[in-house]
Protein backbone atom coordinates (compact mmCIF):
# COMPACT_ATOMS: atom_id res chain seq x y z
CA UNK A 1 0.00 0.00 0.00
CA UNK A 2 1.38 3.10 -0.85
CA UNK A 3 0.22 6.82 0.71
CA UNK A 4 0.24 10.09 -0.53
CA UNK A 5 -1.57 12.76 1.73
CA UNK A 6 -4.74 11.45 1.43
CA UNK A 7 -3.89 9.47 -1.74
CA UNK A 8 -4.17 5.83 -0.59
CA UNK A 9 -3.73 3.00 -3.67
CA UNK A 10 -3.16 0.02 -3.55
CA UNK A 11 -1.70 -2.11 -6.76
CA UNK A 12 -1.83 -5.64 -7.31
CA UNK A 13 1.06 -5.29 -9.73
CA UNK A 14 4.35 -6.37 -8.18
CA UNK A 15 7.33 -4.29 -9.72
CA UNK A 16 9.87 -6.91 -10.71
CA UNK A 17 12.46 -5.59 -8.14
CA UNK A 18 12.40 -3.94 -4.78
CA UNK A 19 10.64 -4.65 -1.63
CA UNK A 20 7.07 -3.09 -2.20
CA UNK A 21 5.49 -6.64 -2.27
CA UNK A 22 3.10 -7.03 0.51
CA UNK A 23 3.99 -9.00 3.81
CA UNK A 24 4.44 -12.71 3.61
CA UNK A 25 3.79 -12.89 -0.68
CA UNK A 26 6.20 -15.34 -2.40
CA UNK A 27 8.69 -13.47 -4.97
CA UNK A 28 7.11 -13.57 -8.25
CA UNK A 29 9.03 -16.72 -10.06
CA UNK A 30 9.79 -17.24 -13.64
CA UNK A 31 13.12 -16.27 -15.95
CA UNK A 32 15.89 -15.91 -13.59
CA UNK A 33 13.74 -16.20 -10.72
CA UNK A 34 11.05 -13.38 -11.22
CA UNK A 35 7.58 -13.97 -12.08
CA UNK A 36 6.05 -11.49 -14.46
CA UNK A 37 2.59 -9.90 -13.26
CA UNK A 38 -0.50 -11.06 -15.90
CA UNK A 39 -2.27 -7.37 -16.80
CA UNK A 40 -5.74 -7.56 -17.09
CA UNK A 41 -7.78 -4.64 -17.70
CA UNK A 42 -8.22 -3.49 -14.06
CA UNK A 43 -4.14 -3.05 -14.04
CA UNK A 44 -4.52 -0.48 -16.59
CA UNK A 45 -7.80 1.75 -15.03
CA UNK A 46 -6.75 4.82 -12.93
CA UNK A 47 -6.58 4.98 -8.76
CA UNK A 48 -10.15 7.04 -8.18
CA UNK A 49 -8.98 9.95 -6.14
CA UNK A 50 -11.15 11.18 -2.92
CA UNK A 51 -10.12 14.74 -1.84
CA UNK A 52 -12.62 14.45 1.21
CA UNK A 53 -12.14 12.39 3.73
CA UNK A 54 -15.33 11.53 5.74
CA UNK A 55 -14.24 13.93 8.41
CA UNK A 56 -14.22 16.92 5.70
CA UNK A 57 -17.26 15.60 4.38
CA UNK A 58 -19.20 15.84 7.80
CA UNK A 59 -17.53 19.09 8.64
CA UNK A 60 -19.12 20.37 5.68
CA UNK A 61 -22.96 18.86 6.00
CA UNK A 62 -22.59 20.35 9.47
CA UNK A 63 -21.80 24.27 8.16
CA UNK A 64 -24.88 23.94 5.91
CA UNK A 65 -26.91 22.23 8.05
CA UNK A 66 -27.50 19.22 6.28
CA UNK A 67 -27.14 15.67 7.92
CA UNK A 68 -25.90 13.89 5.25
CA UNK A 69 -25.48 14.09 1.33
CA UNK A 70 -28.80 12.78 0.58
CA UNK A 71 -30.40 15.15 3.05
CA UNK A 72 -28.36 17.78 0.71
CA UNK A 73 -29.76 17.00 -2.39
CA UNK A 74 -33.61 15.76 -1.20
CA UNK A 75 -34.62 18.75 -3.45
CA UNK A 76 -33.45 16.73 -6.40
CA UNK A 77 -36.02 14.13 -7.90
CA UNK A 78 -34.98 10.94 -7.43
CA UNK A 79 -35.76 10.50 -11.16
CA UNK A 80 -32.82 12.65 -12.01
CA UNK A 81 -30.40 12.43 -8.95
CA UNK A 82 -30.41 8.82 -9.48
CA UNK A 83 -31.25 8.31 -12.97
CA UNK A 84 -30.46 4.89 -15.34
CA UNK A 85 -28.27 5.42 -17.18
CA UNK A 86 -26.65 2.15 -19.98
CA UNK A 87 -23.40 2.64 -19.84
CA UNK A 88 -20.28 0.65 -20.03
CA UNK A 89 -17.77 -0.82 -17.75
CA UNK A 90 -15.08 1.95 -17.11
CA UNK A 91 -12.25 0.82 -18.96
CA UNK A 92 -8.63 1.39 -18.93
CA UNK A 93 -6.06 3.90 -20.62
CA UNK A 94 -5.09 1.19 -23.43
CA UNK A 95 -8.05 -0.11 -24.29
CA UNK A 96 -9.65 3.70 -24.05
CA UNK A 97 -7.51 5.29 -26.72
CA UNK A 98 -7.90 2.08 -28.76
CA UNK A 99 -12.17 2.78 -28.22
CA UNK A 100 -11.54 6.56 -29.01
CA UNK A 101 -9.76 5.41 -32.20
CA UNK A 102 -11.98 3.31 -33.26
CA UNK A 103 -15.27 5.59 -33.23
CA UNK A 104 -12.66 8.33 -34.75
CA UNK A 105 -12.30 5.88 -37.77
CA UNK A 106 -15.87 6.39 -38.72
CA UNK A 107 -15.21 9.89 -39.64
CA UNK A 108 -14.54 10.47 -43.13
CA UNK A 109 -11.37 13.63 -43.49
CA UNK A 110 -12.47 16.16 -45.80
CA UNK A 111 -9.03 15.41 -47.30
CA UNK A 112 -9.93 12.13 -48.48
CA UNK A 113 -12.70 13.64 -50.74
CA UNK A 114 -13.66 16.18 -53.21
CA UNK A 115 -15.52 18.47 -50.98
CA UNK A 116 -17.81 21.30 -52.18
CA UNK A 117 -19.55 21.71 -48.66
CA UNK A 118 -19.31 25.41 -47.00
CA UNK A 119 -23.21 26.51 -45.62
CA UNK A 120 -20.88 28.61 -42.74
CA UNK A 121 -18.62 26.42 -42.56
CA UNK A 122 -15.20 26.39 -44.80
CA UNK A 123 -12.37 23.96 -45.25
CA UNK A 124 -9.54 26.33 -46.13
CA UNK A 125 -4.93 26.06 -45.98
CA UNK A 126 -4.39 26.51 -42.54
CA UNK A 127 -0.37 27.50 -42.55
CA UNK A 128 1.97 25.61 -40.22
CA UNK A 129 2.29 28.72 -38.54
CA UNK A 130 -0.98 28.61 -37.04
CA UNK A 131 -0.63 25.65 -35.02
CA UNK A 132 2.83 26.03 -34.34
CA UNK A 133 1.98 29.51 -32.34
CA UNK A 134 -1.28 28.42 -30.37
CA UNK A 135 0.00 25.25 -29.50
CA UNK A 136 2.96 27.66 -27.37
CA UNK A 137 2.79 26.86 -23.66
CA UNK A 138 2.14 30.64 -22.95
CA UNK A 139 -0.94 30.78 -25.35
CA UNK A 140 -2.74 27.37 -24.84
CA UNK A 141 -5.57 28.57 -23.20
CA UNK A 142 -9.32 29.96 -24.21
CA UNK A 143 -9.14 32.48 -21.24
CA UNK A 144 -8.56 36.21 -21.27
CA UNK A 145 -6.28 35.92 -17.87
CA UNK A 146 -7.70 37.16 -15.05
CA UNK A 147 -4.39 39.15 -13.95
CA UNK A 148 -4.53 40.41 -17.48
CA UNK A 149 -1.72 43.25 -17.55
CA UNK A 150 0.52 40.67 -16.11
CA UNK A 151 0.06 38.72 -19.67
CA UNK A 152 1.41 41.42 -22.03
CA UNK A 153 2.01 38.78 -24.88
CA UNK A 154 -1.55 38.02 -24.74
CA UNK A 155 -2.95 41.23 -24.40
CA UNK A 156 -0.84 42.29 -27.42
CA UNK A 157 -2.06 39.39 -29.43
CA UNK A 158 -5.98 39.95 -28.82
CA UNK A 159 -5.07 44.06 -29.57
CA UNK A 160 -3.54 42.69 -32.96
CA UNK A 161 -6.74 40.62 -33.91
CA UNK A 162 -8.70 43.73 -32.25
CA UNK A 163 -6.66 46.02 -34.87
CA UNK A 164 -6.69 43.37 -38.09
CA UNK A 165 -10.47 43.26 -37.48
CA UNK A 166 -10.68 46.91 -37.76
CA UNK A 167 -8.86 46.83 -41.03
CA UNK A 168 -10.91 44.37 -42.69
CA UNK A 169 -14.77 45.84 -41.64
CA UNK A 170 -13.55 49.90 -42.13
CA UNK A 171 -14.90 50.34 -38.40
CA UNK A 172 -13.26 52.25 -35.70
CA UNK A 173 -13.35 49.61 -32.83
CA UNK A 174 -13.18 45.74 -32.29
CA UNK A 175 -13.55 43.90 -29.15
CA UNK A 176 -11.13 40.83 -27.93
CA UNK A 177 -13.62 37.76 -30.02
CA UNK A 178 -16.53 36.30 -29.33
CA UNK A 179 -17.89 32.67 -29.39
CA UNK A 180 -18.66 32.23 -33.03
CA UNK A 181 -20.74 34.31 -35.56
CA UNK A 182 -24.19 33.47 -34.59
CA UNK A 183 -23.60 34.59 -31.36
CA UNK A 184 -22.19 37.58 -32.80
CA UNK A 185 -24.97 38.18 -34.78
CA UNK A 186 -26.83 37.62 -31.61
CA UNK A 187 -24.80 40.56 -29.83
CA UNK A 188 -25.13 42.95 -32.39
CA UNK A 189 -28.89 42.60 -32.18
CA UNK A 190 -28.81 43.20 -28.23
CA UNK A 191 -26.56 45.92 -28.62
CA UNK A 192 -29.12 48.05 -31.20
CA UNK A 193 -31.78 47.48 -28.68
CA UNK A 194 -29.76 48.90 -26.02
CA UNK A 195 -28.54 51.67 -27.88
CA UNK A 196 -31.88 52.76 -29.71
CA UNK A 197 -33.92 52.01 -26.54
CA UNK A 198 -36.68 50.06 -29.55
CA UNK A 199 -37.78 46.27 -28.75
CA UNK A 200 -37.92 45.23 -32.37
CA UNK A 201 -35.46 43.80 -34.99
CA UNK A 202 -35.91 43.34 -38.94
CA UNK A 203 -33.50 40.22 -40.37
CA UNK A 204 -32.80 39.48 -43.56
CA UNK A 205 -34.35 35.83 -44.74
CA UNK A 206 -31.00 35.43 -46.70
CA UNK A 207 -28.73 35.03 -43.00
CA UNK A 208 -27.19 31.65 -42.27
CA UNK A 209 -30.89 29.30 -40.67
CA UNK A 210 -29.12 28.43 -37.72
CA UNK A 211 -28.00 32.31 -36.87
CA UNK A 212 -31.75 32.73 -37.29
CA UNK A 213 -32.38 30.38 -34.98
CA UNK A 214 -30.27 31.96 -32.21
CA UNK A 215 -31.62 35.58 -32.67
CA UNK A 216 -34.50 33.91 -31.79
CA UNK A 217 -33.12 32.12 -28.47
CA UNK A 218 -31.91 35.31 -27.82
CA UNK A 219 -34.98 37.09 -28.67
CA UNK A 220 -37.43 35.55 -26.55
CA UNK A 221 -35.51 35.72 -23.40
CA UNK A 222 -35.06 39.49 -23.70
CA UNK A 223 -38.44 40.05 -25.23
CA UNK A 224 -38.10 41.39 -29.01
CA UNK A 225 -39.55 41.05 -31.65
CA UNK A 226 -38.07 39.60 -34.81
CA UNK A 227 -39.49 40.69 -38.39
CA UNK A 228 -37.69 38.52 -40.78
CA UNK A 229 -38.06 39.82 -44.56
CA UNK A 230 -38.47 37.28 -47.24
CA UNK A 231 -35.67 36.92 -49.61
CA UNK A 232 -36.16 37.64 -53.27
CA UNK A 233 -33.83 35.63 -55.69
CA UNK A 234 -31.51 35.02 -52.70
CA UNK A 235 -31.12 38.73 -51.60
CA UNK A 236 -32.69 41.20 -49.56
CA UNK A 237 -35.25 42.86 -51.41
CA UNK A 238 -34.77 46.94 -50.74
CA UNK A 239 -38.58 47.45 -51.54
CA UNK A 240 -39.65 44.97 -48.70
CA UNK A 241 -37.48 46.35 -46.02
CA UNK A 242 -38.88 49.68 -46.71
CA UNK A 243 -41.88 48.09 -45.98
CA UNK A 244 -41.20 46.23 -43.05
CA UNK A 245 -39.45 48.70 -41.09
CA UNK A 246 -40.59 51.60 -38.92
CA UNK A 247 -39.66 53.70 -35.53
CA UNK A 248 -40.11 50.59 -33.72
CA UNK A 249 -37.11 48.82 -35.02
CA UNK A 250 -33.67 49.00 -33.42
CA UNK A 251 -31.62 47.43 -36.30
CA UNK A 252 -31.73 45.36 -39.97
CA UNK A 253 -29.34 42.47 -39.72
CA UNK A 254 -27.91 41.18 -43.01
CA UNK A 255 -25.30 39.17 -44.16
CA UNK A 256 -22.55 39.39 -46.87
CA UNK A 257 -22.36 36.87 -48.61
CA UNK A 258 -25.78 35.68 -47.51
CA UNK A 259 -26.30 32.35 -46.72
CA UNK A 260 -26.79 31.60 -50.70
CA UNK A 261 -23.61 33.03 -51.88
CA UNK A 262 -25.12 35.88 -53.43
CA UNK A 263 -23.74 39.31 -52.88
CA UNK A 264 -26.49 42.10 -50.89
CA UNK A 265 -26.52 45.90 -52.22
CA UNK A 266 -25.04 46.89 -48.95
CA UNK A 267 -25.19 50.57 -49.18
CA UNK A 268 -29.04 51.15 -49.99
CA UNK A 269 -29.98 48.42 -47.42
CA UNK A 270 -27.47 51.06 -44.71
CA UNK A 271 -29.62 53.90 -45.70
CA UNK A 272 -32.87 52.35 -45.64
CA UNK A 273 -32.48 51.37 -41.52
CA UNK A 274 -30.78 54.97 -41.02
CA UNK A 275 -34.25 56.59 -42.37
CA UNK A 276 -36.01 55.10 -39.40
CA UNK A 277 -33.19 55.61 -36.97
CA UNK A 278 -31.95 52.02 -36.61
CA UNK A 279 -28.84 50.35 -36.77
CA UNK A 280 -27.13 49.03 -39.73
CA UNK A 281 -25.99 45.31 -38.62
CA UNK A 282 -24.00 42.99 -41.37
CA UNK A 283 -23.55 39.70 -40.79
CA UNK A 284 -19.77 39.53 -43.23
CA UNK A 285 -17.32 36.90 -43.97
CA UNK A 286 -14.01 38.15 -42.92
CA UNK A 287 -11.98 37.14 -46.35
CA UNK A 288 -14.94 38.60 -48.73
CA UNK A 289 -14.10 42.05 -46.92
CA UNK A 290 -10.96 41.66 -48.71
CA UNK A 291 -12.86 41.90 -52.00
CA UNK A 292 -15.83 43.64 -51.29
CA UNK A 293 -16.55 47.08 -50.44
CA UNK A 294 -16.11 47.05 -46.75
CA UNK A 295 -19.11 47.20 -44.33
CA UNK A 296 -17.98 50.44 -42.96
CA UNK A 297 -17.94 52.12 -46.36
CA UNK A 298 -21.04 50.93 -47.38
CA UNK A 299 -23.05 53.01 -44.28
CA UNK A 300 -23.08 50.16 -41.53
CA UNK A 301 -22.32 50.87 -37.81
CA UNK A 302 -22.06 47.42 -36.87
CA UNK A 303 -20.26 44.22 -38.51
CA UNK A 304 -19.93 41.10 -37.02
CA UNK A 305 -18.91 37.43 -38.39
CA UNK A 306 -17.26 34.44 -37.52
CA UNK A 307 -13.46 33.67 -37.88
CA UNK A 308 -14.10 30.07 -39.13
CA UNK A 309 -12.35 30.72 -42.45
CA UNK A 310 -9.00 32.73 -40.34
CA UNK A 311 -7.09 29.16 -39.78
CA UNK A 312 -9.72 27.60 -37.92
CA UNK A 313 -10.19 24.04 -38.87
CA UNK A 314 -13.83 23.13 -40.38
CA UNK A 315 -15.03 20.77 -37.88
CA UNK A 316 -18.36 19.70 -37.05
CA UNK A 317 -19.43 21.42 -33.91
CA UNK A 318 -15.82 22.59 -33.17
CA UNK A 319 -14.64 26.07 -31.50
CA UNK A 320 -15.17 28.55 -34.04
CA UNK A 321 -14.30 32.44 -33.13
CA UNK A 322 -17.27 35.45 -33.53
CA UNK A 323 -15.68 39.29 -34.11
CA UNK A 324 -17.66 42.08 -33.81
CA UNK A 325 -16.44 46.00 -34.79
CA UNK A 326 -18.51 49.03 -34.59
CA UNK A 327 -18.66 52.78 -35.15
CA UNK A 328 -16.83 54.85 -32.16
CA UNK A 329 -19.73 55.82 -30.68
CA UNK A 330 -21.43 52.48 -29.96
CA UNK A 331 -17.95 51.15 -28.09
CA UNK A 332 -19.62 51.72 -24.72
CA UNK A 333 -22.55 49.62 -25.64
CA UNK A 334 -20.22 46.94 -27.04
CA UNK A 335 -19.97 43.20 -25.50
CA UNK A 336 -16.95 41.00 -24.36
CA UNK A 337 -13.21 42.34 -23.62
CA UNK A 338 -11.28 45.39 -24.93
CA UNK A 339 -7.67 45.61 -25.19
CA UNK A 340 -6.20 48.85 -25.24
CA UNK A 341 -2.74 50.81 -25.17
CA UNK A 342 -1.28 52.39 -22.71
CA UNK A 343 2.32 53.52 -21.15
CA UNK A 344 3.15 52.01 -17.65
CA UNK A 345 4.73 53.68 -15.08
CA UNK A 346 8.31 54.05 -17.04
CA UNK A 347 6.57 55.08 -19.82
CA UNK A 348 6.88 52.16 -21.60
CA UNK A 349 4.29 51.14 -24.08
CA UNK A 350 1.66 48.43 -22.37
CA UNK A 351 -1.76 47.02 -23.26
CA UNK A 352 -4.75 47.00 -20.61
CA UNK A 353 -8.48 45.86 -20.55
CA UNK A 354 -10.34 49.12 -20.89
CA UNK A 355 -13.76 50.09 -20.37
CA UNK A 356 -14.17 47.24 -17.61
CA UNK A 357 -17.32 49.26 -17.05
CA UNK A 358 -19.01 47.11 -19.30
CA UNK A 359 -18.62 44.02 -18.34
CA UNK A 360 -20.94 42.04 -15.89
CA UNK A 361 -17.78 41.73 -13.32
CA UNK A 362 -18.45 45.02 -12.54
CA UNK A 363 -21.81 46.13 -13.77
CA UNK A 364 -23.29 42.67 -13.31
CA UNK A 365 -27.34 42.72 -14.07
CA UNK A 366 -26.68 46.35 -15.95
CA UNK A 367 -23.59 45.32 -17.96
CA UNK A 368 -23.35 45.16 -21.63
CA UNK A 369 -24.12 41.80 -22.00
CA UNK A 370 -23.60 38.35 -19.94
CA UNK A 371 -20.58 36.86 -22.29
CA UNK A 372 -18.34 36.08 -19.27
CA UNK A 373 -14.78 35.15 -21.93
CA UNK A 374 -13.82 34.84 -24.89
CA UNK A 375 -11.97 32.73 -27.45
CA UNK A 376 -9.16 34.22 -26.88
CA UNK A 377 -6.64 31.21 -28.51
CA UNK A 378 -9.22 30.52 -31.11
CA UNK A 379 -8.87 34.52 -32.26
CA UNK A 380 -4.81 34.23 -31.85
CA UNK A 381 -5.30 31.80 -34.23
CA UNK A 382 -6.63 33.76 -36.87
CA UNK A 383 -4.47 36.62 -35.92
CA UNK A 384 -1.61 34.03 -36.60
CA UNK A 385 -3.27 33.50 -40.05
CA UNK A 386 -3.75 37.20 -40.96
CA UNK A 387 -1.02 38.68 -39.86
CA UNK A 388 1.34 35.46 -42.05
CA UNK A 389 -0.99 36.03 -45.10
CA UNK A 390 -1.30 39.52 -44.83
CA UNK A 391 -3.68 41.79 -46.72
CA UNK A 392 -2.78 40.64 -50.17
CA UNK A 393 -2.43 37.38 -48.93
CA UNK A 394 -6.07 36.65 -48.18
CA UNK A 395 -7.16 39.04 -51.06
CA UNK A 396 -5.53 36.12 -53.22
CA UNK A 397 -7.57 33.35 -51.23
CA UNK A 398 -10.65 34.97 -51.92
CA UNK A 399 -9.87 35.95 -55.37
CA UNK A 400 -9.26 32.06 -56.32
CA UNK A 401 -11.71 30.89 -54.42
CA UNK A 402 -14.58 32.79 -56.38
CA UNK A 403 -12.60 32.08 -60.00
CA UNK A 404 -12.62 28.56 -59.09
CA UNK A 405 -16.85 29.11 -57.98
CA UNK A 406 -18.04 30.50 -60.94
CA UNK A 407 -15.70 28.01 -63.38
CA UNK A 408 -17.45 25.08 -61.49
CA UNK A 409 -20.64 26.65 -62.05
CA UNK A 410 -20.20 27.24 -65.94
CA UNK A 411 -19.46 23.23 -65.92
CA UNK A 412 -21.96 22.37 -64.26
CA UNK A 413 -24.49 24.34 -65.89
CA UNK A 414 -23.32 23.01 -69.10
CA UNK A 415 -24.75 19.30 -67.75
CA UNK A 416 -28.26 18.89 -68.69
CA UNK A 417 -30.82 19.51 -66.46
CA UNK A 418 -28.65 21.41 -64.12
CA UNK A 419 -28.84 24.96 -63.81
CA UNK A 420 -27.92 28.25 -61.42
CA UNK A 421 -31.08 28.90 -58.68
CA UNK A 422 -30.41 32.83 -59.33
CA UNK A 423 -29.32 35.29 -61.10
CA UNK A 424 -28.03 37.25 -58.45
CA UNK A 425 -24.01 37.43 -58.14
CA UNK A 426 -22.27 35.25 -56.00
CA UNK A 427 -18.72 35.16 -54.43
CA UNK A 428 -17.35 31.46 -53.82
CA UNK A 429 -20.93 29.89 -53.05
CA UNK A 430 -23.97 28.72 -55.72
CA UNK A 431 -27.08 27.07 -55.44
CA UNK A 432 -27.47 24.70 -58.09
CA UNK A 433 -30.78 23.33 -59.19
CA UNK A 434 -31.17 19.70 -60.46
CA UNK A 435 -33.78 18.20 -61.82
CA UNK A 436 -34.15 15.22 -59.26
CA UNK A 437 -34.32 15.14 -55.92
CA UNK A 438 -30.74 17.39 -54.20
CA UNK A 439 -30.40 14.97 -51.44
CA UNK A 440 -30.69 12.05 -54.14
CA UNK A 441 -28.24 13.76 -56.20
CA UNK A 442 -25.84 14.32 -52.96
CA UNK A 443 -26.03 10.72 -52.16
CA UNK A 444 -25.08 9.32 -55.23
CA UNK A 445 -21.82 11.89 -55.32
CA UNK A 446 -21.11 10.89 -52.38
CA UNK A 447 -20.71 7.28 -53.36
CA UNK A 448 -18.03 8.34 -55.79
CA UNK A 449 -15.96 10.30 -53.05
CA UNK A 450 -17.67 13.65 -54.16
CA UNK A 451 -19.58 15.90 -51.03
CA UNK A 452 -20.91 17.72 -53.63
CA UNK A 453 -22.42 20.52 -51.24
CA UNK A 454 -25.34 21.13 -49.19
CA UNK A 455 -29.57 19.68 -49.89
CA UNK A 456 -30.94 23.25 -49.24
CA UNK A 457 -34.31 20.50 -48.39
CA UNK A 458 -32.82 20.40 -45.44
CA UNK A 459 -33.32 24.19 -44.40
CA UNK A 460 -36.74 24.56 -46.65
CA UNK A 461 -38.70 22.05 -48.02
CA UNK A 462 -39.73 24.00 -50.82
CA UNK A 463 -36.03 23.64 -52.16
CA UNK A 464 -35.65 20.22 -52.13
CA UNK A 465 -34.49 20.15 -55.17
CA UNK A 466 -31.28 22.99 -55.18
CA UNK A 467 -27.78 22.00 -53.80
CA UNK A 468 -25.92 25.00 -52.12
CA UNK A 469 -22.76 24.38 -53.77
CA UNK A 470 -18.89 25.65 -52.56
CA UNK A 471 -15.31 26.62 -53.23
CA UNK A 472 -11.99 27.60 -51.65
CA UNK A 473 -8.75 27.66 -52.79
CA UNK A 474 -8.77 24.19 -51.55
CA UNK A 475 -11.14 23.23 -54.01
CA UNK A 476 -8.71 21.91 -56.99
CA UNK A 477 -9.02 21.63 -60.98
CA UNK A 478 -9.16 18.38 -60.85
CA UNK A 479 -11.78 18.20 -58.30
CA UNK A 480 -13.82 19.97 -60.51
CA UNK A 481 -13.39 18.10 -63.36
CA UNK A 482 -14.34 15.04 -61.40
CA UNK A 483 -17.27 16.73 -60.15
CA UNK A 484 -18.47 17.79 -63.37
CA UNK A 485 -17.82 14.09 -65.05
CA UNK A 486 -19.87 12.52 -62.34
CA UNK A 487 -22.85 14.34 -62.61
CA UNK A 488 -22.76 14.17 -66.52
CA UNK A 489 -22.69 10.36 -66.11
CA UNK A 490 -25.62 10.35 -63.21
CA UNK A 491 -29.12 9.00 -64.33
CA UNK A 492 -30.98 11.65 -62.63
CA UNK A 493 -34.44 9.88 -63.45
CA UNK A 494 -33.74 7.04 -61.71
CA UNK A 495 -33.10 8.48 -58.49
CA UNK A 496 -34.92 8.05 -55.47
CA UNK A 497 -37.03 10.56 -53.83
CA UNK A 498 -34.63 11.33 -50.51
CA UNK A 499 -37.33 12.52 -47.47
CA UNK A 500 -35.43 15.05 -45.58
CA UNK A 501 -36.53 15.98 -41.95
CA UNK A 502 -36.22 20.22 -42.12
CA UNK A 503 -33.48 21.36 -39.65
CA UNK A 504 -34.39 24.97 -39.17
Amino acid sequence: MLTVGRLVATSSVYPLRGDLRPRGERPPRGRKGLRRPRLTRRHTCGVAYLPNSDADRTAMLEVVGAGSVSDLFATIPASLRDPTVELPPPLGEQDLVAEVERLAARNHPLSELDNFLGAGVYSRFIPAIVRGTIGRPEFYTAYTPYQAEASQGTLQTIFEFQSMICALTGLDVANASLYDGATAAAEAMMLAVQATGRDRIAVSGAVHPETLRVLRTFAAGRSVSLDVVAARDDVTSIDDVRATLDERHAGLLVQQPTFFGTLETLAGLAEAAHAVGALALCSADPLACTVLVPPADAGFDVCVGDGQPLGVPASFGGPHVGYMAVRQALVRRMPGRLVGITNDHAGRRAYALTLQTREQHIRREHATSNICTNHALVALAATVYMAHMGAGGMREVATVSAQRAHHLADELCAVKGFSLASATPFLWEFVLRCPADAAAVAAAMREQGIVAGLPLGRVDAARADELLVCCTEMTSRPAIDRFVAALTALDTAALPQVRQEVAV
